[in-house]
């Protein structure tokens, strides 16, 4: 299979709410969680729920900004993009509701740094914590969704909100999509063999299969919960000890070049589980150089950590030169010699 050489751009970031001023953290919130609410507030949050959800599914772009509040309508087009990204995977998807929240924040003063809701799990005595930045006074709700049945099933969070300009309905105020699989694999697959890895005292790919586990399974960044504390404290056991941080870049050297990797993650998005690679370089304006010189890197690296090879389908890395355009190629393992 030939390299696939890749140029990109700025990501898009999906908006959450239009940021306000900011003061001391909230105290009069509240959450209800589906088990709690009587059966009109239920009724009417899973009603909401599916009629966004399916505008959604549909692909209907001009039907769900007509049903976001005007602080994230004015800023829609990374909602759009994410909507017109996955629509197509999803329209025949069996939708489900997994959790509605009833967040009441309209006793806050003005918008807070962060707003923190403490939402009980119906029948035990665990605790899902919402931490919401930027949060405006208003009601809310989250809803929890999944499009299953499919190839690629997704997992939509939709937060909303009781429209604030008097109409009394749930208009959407953050979208946050999120795979259920990677490589064919969900994750408490993942999760499994980060286990596996772990007791082999491997912790290179233990530590990639725990982060990976964890995305898959996390709704949505602002929420925790006893399960998802318990993996990230499983992950953070066999984190090693050179991995790349903002102010420590991983150092590998091959033949007379050195390179400073400043980020590692994992990516499935050619159907294999990649492990990528960012790394600083001077300049990427020569393609064949740049090429050469990536080549050389995914060298370096599997000789140090030659384990890799076992737990990914290939290696995919971005080099990255102030002011230009990362530039990024992507190789199977099997043609890295």
């Amino acid at each position: 299979m030939p390299p696939r050489s890749i140029r990109f751009g700025p990501r898009l970031v999906v908006v959450l709410l239009a940021a306000l001023v900011l003061i001391r953290p909230a105290r009069a919130v509240s959450c209800v969680t589906s088990s709690e609410m009587n059966t009109a507030q239920r009724d009417k949050l899973a009603q909401a729920a599916r009629t966004l959800g399916g505008e959604i599914q549909a692909g209907n772009v001009a039907a769900v900004r007509q049903a976001t509040i005007a602080a994230v309508a004015s800023q829609f087009d990374p909602i759009a993009a994410s909507i017109q990204s996955i629509a197509p995977q999803i329209q025949s998807a069996a939708l489900i509701i997994d959790a509605l929240y009833l967040l009441k924040a309209s006793d806050l003063k003005s918008t807070q740094e962060e707003t923190q809701f403490f939402c009980s799990v119906g029948g035990s005595a665990l605790i899902v914590t919402l931490t919401i930045p930027q949060l405006p006074p208003g009601d809310y709700a989250l809803f929890l969704l999944r499009a299953t049945g499919v190839e690629h099933s997704q997992r939509l969070t939709l937060l909303v909100q009781n429209d604030p300009s008097g109409s009394a309905d749930w208009k959407l105020a953050g979208f946050f999509p999120r795979p259920m699989t990677a490589a064919g694999h969900d994750g408490v697959w993942f999760w499994k063999q980060a286990r596996d890895y772990a007791q082999k005292n491997d912790g290179w790919n233990a530590y990639f299969y725990y982060e990976t586990a964890a995305f898959l399974l996390t709704p949505v960044d602002f929420l925790s919960s006893p399960n998802l504390e318990k993996l990230q404290k499983e992950a953070q056991t066999v984190r090693p000890p050179e991995m790349p941080t903002m102010n420590k870049p991983l150092m590998l050297k091959a033949a007379n070049q050195s390179f400073e990797v400043t980020g590692l993650r994992t990516d499935s998005s050619l159907g294999g589980l990649d492990l990528v690679i960012d790394y600083k370089t001077k300049d990427v304006s020569d393609p064949v150089a740049t090429h050469a010189q990536i080549v050389e890197l995914m060298k370096a690296m599997l000789a140090q950590y030659p384990q890799l090879r076992q737990a990914f389908h290939g290696l995919w890395v971005y080099a990255h030169a102030a002011n230009q355009n990362p530039y990024a190629i992507e190789l199977p393992m099997n043609q890295i010699s």
